[in-house]
């Protein structure tokens, strides 16, 4: 029997436009934006549907906005293919927190506030440190750390295979980058973020992002739900809690957490949210995997129709 996980998006898959398709379609997903703004009390639908651009790139509008699109997505999937039976789920950094509150660990309300506040916390800790991050692509694993140690960074994303996402001060990521290119990595591509994501720089948002989820109610999973600290299922409600605050400064495991999943017999991946980069990886971890997608309208429909084959 194949087993099914579901993939939530992180930060960095937000575009202008993202979910409008989804809320002029389909009434029960107005409802959730509209759900949604009653609950962080500003419009955040207008700011995924309209921008401005500046605006949805802010980390305290794109990572609710985010986790917002990919809960809509989820609900709908769940409506148009009720035999849909998902037996994992797992969330690129932020997408954890989605994740999470599809498995029932988190109620919606709650997932997207703790979101918000988490996306302003980050912001914060950028704001106070001159932070950057790098992709270094065409280069392994073990080239990469030792880069990472001369230059003075640390990984932050190992995606998938060639692609490793390197975090710290600015300065450093600058000199990182020359030392991949002459180690032989295929390219070194400064990042347009707002700071290092994924390092230590980022410690002063682990107390505020501790005290958040203190606030709110966290409860087991009904599915295994793979945490992006361990590259394994997640524990208790306790640890669950601890390792969303220990995630924002620690390392994503994304390819160690897919390969977790294929060795355990998932054959079938639905990547709920704006954009494909899940699914991008996923062909360079395992090309034989089945990879479905839901960000619009017309991805939905593709996927309700290759769910009901």
């Amino acid at each position: 029997m194949s087993k099914t996980a579901l993939l939530f998006a992180g930060q960095g898959a937000q575009a202008v436009g993202m979910g409008k398709d989804l809320a002029e379609k389909f009434p029960p997903a107005k409802a959730w934006f509209d759900r949604a703004n009653a609950a962080l009390g500003c419009d955040l639908a207008a700011i995924c549907f309209n921008g401005p651009e500046a605006d949805l790139t802010k980390t305290e509008n794109a990572q609710p906005g985010i986790f917002l699109v990919s809960w809509v997505a989820f609900q709908l999937l769940k409506e148009h293919a009720p035999n849909l039976k998902f037996d994992a789920t797992a969330g690129l950094s932020l997408g954890e927190f989605t994740a999470l509150t599809a498995a029932g660990a988190l109620g919606f309300e709650e997932g997207l506030r703790v979101v918000r506040q988490r996306g302003k916390f980050m912001q914060e800790a950028c704001d106070a440190t001159q932070g950057g991050m790098a992709a270094i692509i065409g280069l392994d694993e073990t080239p990469t750390r030792e880069v990472c140690a001369t230059a003075g960074v640390v990984l932050a994303n190992l995606n998938c295979p060639g692609q490793i996402v390197i975090s710290g001060e600015a300065e450093k990521i600058v000199k990182a980058c020359e030392l991949a290119k002459a180690k032989g990595a295929k390219r070194a591509l400064p990042l347009t973020v707002a700071g290092a994501y994924h390092s230590p720089l980022m410690a002063g948002a682990q107390p505020k992002l501790q005290a958040e989820l203190a606030k709110v109610k966290v409860v087991s999973p009904s599915v295994p739900v793979i945490s992006n600290v361990t590259a394994q299922a997640h524990g208790s409600a306790a640890e669950i809690s601890a390792k969303l605050v220990e995630q924002v400064t620690a390392p994503v495991r994304w390819e160690e957490s897919m390969r977790a999943l294929l060795a355990q017999g998932y054959t079938r991946f639905i990547e709920l949210g704006p954009g494909t980069a899940l699914s991008g990886f996923m062909k360079r971890i395992d090309k034989t995997a089945q990879m479905l997608n839901v960000a619009d309208v017309a991805s939905l429909e593709a996927t309700v129709k290759a769910l009901s084959s």
